[in-house]
């Protein structure tokens, strides 16, 4: 009897699984005495019953039957786990900024003006500092925004019109230190632009 109950924990023990434990109680009689053989013969019969499918050991004539090993039924074991629903992604509805358009177009000479007239108020009345994107137009109402496009190099700004100028007659547009600089008109000091007003 010890002997018998020593096995039977042995072998819950080395197969890892508790289901052995009563399936050994079914074969073994405890009250008589177990070989190593038969021990051994009874285990190796019960992981292969185990490893083996559940379907493969049911014929389909008893689908609804329990195994003796795990207690499981054919119908309760699933092959593959049921497809889950695909859930479309919900998009961030970003406000879109709307395209500037383009309402007049022309092209002439730039210059660029700054240093000297730094602290000073434009026509606009805004005082004109260092750095600033904005340019002298001779018409154009104040707060216009105009992309300049330096036909030399092709780099372009967006600049708002706050000052009056330029004073020469064949310069269309005289740009401030800042927007001077993105254009890459500073060492030359003129350059032909284009002109686009945006609405």
């Amino acid at each position: 009897m010890k002997f018998s109950v020593s096995l039977l924990v042995l072998a819950g023990v080395c197969s890892s699984s508790a289901a052995l434990l009563p399936a050994f109680a079914l074969d073994l009689d405890l009250d008589k005495k177990v070989t190593r053989e038969q021990v051994k013969k009874a285990l190796l019969e019960r992981i292969s019953l185990l490893a083996t499918p559940l379907s493969a050991n049911q014929g389909s004539s008893d689908k609804g039957s329990a195994d003796v090993a795990t207690g499981l039924t054919v119908d309760s074991v699933v092959d593959t786990p049921p497809a889950l629903p695909i859930v479309p992604v919900a998009r961030l509805n970003r406000p879109v900024k709307p395209t500037p358009s383009v309402v007049q177009v022309s092209t002439g000479e730039a210059s660029w003006y700054g240093p000297g007239f730094f602290g000073n108020r434009t026509a606009s009345g805004e005082v004109f500092r260092p750095g600033t994107m904005t340019a002298a137009h001779r018409s154009l109402p104040f707060g216009t925004k105009v992309r300049v496009t330096n036909l030399w190099n092709d780099r372009s700004a967006v600049v708002t019109i706050n000052d009056r100028g330029p004073f020469i007659a064949h310069r269309v547009i005289d740009l401030a230190h800042g927007a001077a600089h993105e254009l890459g008109l500073i060492s030359s000091g003129i350059a032909q632009v284009r002109l686009e007003v945006l609405r």
